[in-house]
């Protein structure tokens, strides 16, 4: 992975390189081994110089949010001002119910969710926050040093619901991620999302939208990378303005050229 991440720094077609917060691997052998993904962040972020670097996205209920505004403004000092700060309510029972981390009902869920992100941009942003919260009691709290970025590291969201996930990035996302199946199907989340917006009274240009690309590698690179560019040019014709591919296992940096050949044309088009 260290490999692949440092590939990609040397290639200025890569914006960002993101991991993901989970204990266990989603797919395959969920034996198997799986790093945790902010302090691989850390590491990352001292490995690479001009990359962007991210959690996609961070599960709310692992963490305290007053400790996670600590860790983003920590990384965000590792990264020099690089950290791409992704949320998200959480949702793998199978890694909850294993290590005894409480997953609440749906709702409680997003109730806590949305205090946090309310809390985390505070403790970011402010000298001082006190609040007062069903799930979340800060007094008088600080983190410091704040992060390099101001007013504080972009924040992307992740998900699909239209009721709570997608009001939750109108409000305060600078990036919304999805994970769908073709453009057609990103195409009506989208329309949420600016319906929230609209709602909310923000700004739709404000909010990058990003998406998932998994795309199978069973042949060669230059194959794979080509499959890779056909979905891409589907989602930027939709309106999407950032993909982000899922390396194929095993990592491999050698993958990455014939990605970046496939998609350079697509980028300069852009």
């Amino acid at each position: 992975m260290l490999d692949v991440w440092q590939a990609a720094d040397d290639i200025d077609l890569f914006e960002s390189a993101w991991n993901w917060d989970h204990f266990y691997p989603l797919f395959g052998d969920h034996a198997g081994p799986n790093f945790e993904g902010w302090t691989m962040i850390a590491a990352m972020a001292q490995a690479t110089s001009r990359i962007r670097v991210g959690c996609q996205v961070t599960g709310m209920v692992y963490r305290h949010p007053a400790v996670l505004a600590n860790m983003a403004a920590t990384v965000d000092h590792i990264a020099d001002g690089r950290l791409e700060l992704g949320l998200g309510a959480a949702w793998n029972e199978e890694e909850t119910a294993a290590y005894g981390i409480p997953l609440p009902p749906l709702k409680e869920r997003f109730d806590r969710f949305d205090e946090g992100v309310e809390t985390i941009v505070a403790l970011l942003t402010r000298e001082t926050t006190t609040y007062d919260g069903t799930y979340v009691q800060l007094s008088d709290a600080r983190c410091e040093p704040k992060p390099v970025q101001r007013p504080h590291p972009p924040i992307t969201i992740g998900g699909n619901g239209p009721r709570r996930t997608l009001r939750a990035a109108a409000r305060w996302a600078q990036q919304w991620n999805s994970l769908t199946r073709s453009p057609e199907e990103w195409l009506g989340h989208h329309e949420v999302l600016l319906q929230r917006c609209a709602e909310e009274g923000r700004d739709p240009d404000e909010i990058l939208c990003s998406v998932n690309a998994r795309v199978t590698k069973n042949g060669s690179s230059q194959d794979w990378a080509e499959q890779v560019a056909e979905l891409a040019a589907g989602y930027a014709e939709a309106g999407a303005g950032l993909l982000v591919v899922n390396v194929p296992n095993p990592h491999d940096p050698r993958d990455l050229e014939p990605l970046a050949d496939a998609l350079r044309p697509l980028a300069t088009a852009a």
